[in-house]
């Protein structure tokens, strides 16, 4: 599963691909026709997170796009893109319809909107799906970059994370389809 931004190519993780990204880069690249940088992955995401993620997918096949996706810039180089970070879902929506989305852009790749840009897409992406009716993200409060992503992406501070000393953001669908209709 693949869909496009304005500038990012993004792509929905698959339990081979995860498998691939821990074990074996080179896969990795092949599987996704894109330059895997040195340094990969981008940062908080950790051997954890692609463990959770690799379970998810195997215990849930039918939600492909609710882990997360490869964030790819096209390029002129010879891989034709290159990975600049991830984007995506911790799993599908709650029963009360809200969605958790998290982003991480390597640190070379940071400041220049990518971040925003793929967060976008995949707040949309989730509206897509009718029963989704808020989507919410998780930051410190020393992260001001993160904060930045999620403020340019309409969400608004919601208080206390799920965990000691991090912020949540968030925004509703009501939210959304209004900010949609200013642009």
């Amino acid at each position: 599963m693949r869909t496009r931004s304005e500038r990012l190519e993004l792509i929905a993780a698959t339990a081979e691909m995860v498998r691939a990204e821990l074990h074996d880069r080179p896969e990795l690249g092949r599987l996704l026709g894109a330059h895997v940088p040195a340094g990969w992955p981008p940062p908080l995401n950790d051997e954890a997170s692609q463990q959770w993620t690799l379970k998810f997918l195997l215990m849930n096949p039918d939600a492909p796009g609710f882990g997360y996706w490869y964030i790819a810039l096209p390029d002129r180089t010879a891989e034709g893109k290159s990975l600049v970070g991830i984007v995506g879902f911790k799993g599908k929506p709650a029963p009360d319809g809200t969605m958790e989305v998290g982003y991480s852009v390597m640190e070379d790749r940071q400041r220049q909107g990518y971040g925003s840009e793929a967060t976008s897409a995949m707040i949309a992406w989730a509206f897509g799906h009718p029963e989704v009716s808020r989507v919410v993200a998780e930051t410190y409060p020393h992260l001001r970059p993160s904060i930045r992503v999620m403020e340019r992406n309409g969400m608004s501070f919601l208080g206390n994370g799920s965990e000691e000393g991090v912020i949540r953001y968030g925004i509703t669908r009501a939210e959304f389809e209004a900010a949609r209709h200013i642009e």
